[in-house]
């Protein structure tokens, strides 16, 4: 079977997007297909990183695309390089041979329409991965006006393809209820979180007490928050946290990540002489089981707005640790589905988004308590996200659709 996988991240990026996408390709090849990646040839995070045109890697065929790599501080940068990503897809997507299935991600927003309309002409299936919802997040954002002209094209652009696909991959029951709202049927539509990274990271006792003396943070209580650091995720809250507890000499907030938002934190802490808080940049794959372990608190945001756009897919190696972790959120979300289901808590925790009273208590709770053992609950409620248990169930899923197309 021929694959073609469609996505502006693959390895050996390391945001979220390429690290899942890499390893479902993986996946796909071990089970004996034929794969072929399209992805951008600049870093997502940092443009100036460039990867090769063209390269095998273990038994994957990777075409990579040409960009301006603008990056993103304004907006019309970002839509210069999305416009350029999607007109240089098309080139190579159209003299691709034949693919019985095209898996499109969504970074580029839209890139699942441009997957549909080359099956269209050549024939194959389609199944859009959904890792979130355009125009829908950038109307949550304030980047887009709700019923304008402008957002009512792109709605249809997308639904367009998304009533095509053969499959499409919703990440939770929130985001299959916007998909169902978009008349997509409900027999199309496959729900699964995107995977742990289980088989790479683990509680490391060694690697956290490494990763701490190398910061200047072994006498701490570290509070976390470690990934994309975007609208969709919004830190005001905890920010403000921070602020209010800087008189707390154990207590040290750990920022890990890149994203349109990291620079702000960065300000933030600068602007008002923060000295508990510190910035890192994205650790690669080797050195995350330290870096994720180094917490005693892990946090979890997902903005009031975004729920069934973005998913907190970040929560499922937190549980693969063990390590505790306070959710910042709506009620009715993912993340708080995660804690209800843990009943505990003291390693689940939950608050509202704006609520810097009610997130500076849970922190400062869980200082008080200290360091936790690690959650064998949590552990395997983890288990439940593991790579083992989603990655093969999302190649057979793969291989269901090109059987029906």
């Amino acid at each position: 079977m021929k694959v073609l996988l469609l996505n502006q991240c693959f390895h050996p990026d390391h945001v979220a997007t390429a690290q899942h996408l890499t390893d479902l390709a993986l996946e796909l090849v071990k089970c004996g297909h034929e794969v072929t990646v399209v992805a951008s040839s600049r870093g997502y995070d940092d443009p100036a990183i460039r990867y090769p045109v063209r390269e095998t890697w273990r038994g994957i065929d990777i075409r990579r695309i040409w960009t301006p790599g603008l990056g993103k501080k304004t907006k019309w940068r970002r839509l210069v390089d999305f416009a350029m990503f999607w007109g240089n897809a098309k080139r190579i997507l159209f003299f691709l041979p034949r693919q019985d299935v095209t898996v499109c991600l969504t970074s580029p927003p839209l890139i699942s329409t441009l997957g549909t309309i080359v099956a269209k002409l050549k024939g194959g299936a389609v199944v859009p991965w959904v890792m979130d919802l355009n125009p829908d997040e950038a109307v949550a954002a304030g980047w887009l006006k709700a019923g304008g002209i402008v957002e009512r094209t792109l709605t249809f652009i997308q639904n367009w393809s998304f009533r095509r696909a053969s499959r499409i991959i919703a990440l939770d029951r929130f985001m299959a209820e916007r998909l169902k709202a978009k008349g997509v049927r409900e027999e199309v539509i496959h729900i699964d979180a995107p995977w742990s990274h289980d088989q790479a990271v683990c509680y490391d006792p060694a690697a956290r007490e490494a990763f701490r003396a190398e910061h200047g943070l072994t006498d701490k209580f570290v509070v976390m928050y470690s990934g994309n650091h975007s609208p969709c995720h919004p830190l005001d809250g905890v920010l403000a946290a921070a602020d209010e507890l800087k008189t707390e000499p154990r207590l040290h907030f750990l920022f890990v990540g890149g994203g349109s938002e990291f620079k702000k934190v960065q300000a933030f802490a600068k602007e008002r002489a923060l000295k508990n808080i510190t910035c890192l940049p994205y650790q690669p794959m080797e050195k995350l089981s330290g870096s994720l372990s180094a917490a005693d608190l892990h946090l979890v945001v997902m903005g009031e707005a975004f729920v069934g756009i973005v998913h907190p897919c970040k929560i499922y190696n937190i549980l693969t640790l063990g390590i505790p972790f306070l959710f910042i959120g709506p009620g009715a979300s993912h993340g708080s589905d995660l804690v209800q289901r843990l009943k505990d808590p003291a390693h689940g925790r939950l608050a509202r988004n704006g609520d810097v009273a009610g997130i500076v208590s849970q922190i400062f709770d869980a200082m008080v308590l200290g360091p936790r053992p690690l959650n064998e609950a949590a552990q395997a409620l983890g288990a439940e996200f593991s790579h083992s248990v989603l990655c093969p169930r999302l190649a057979h899923i793969i291989e269901q659709a090109a059987g029906r197309s």
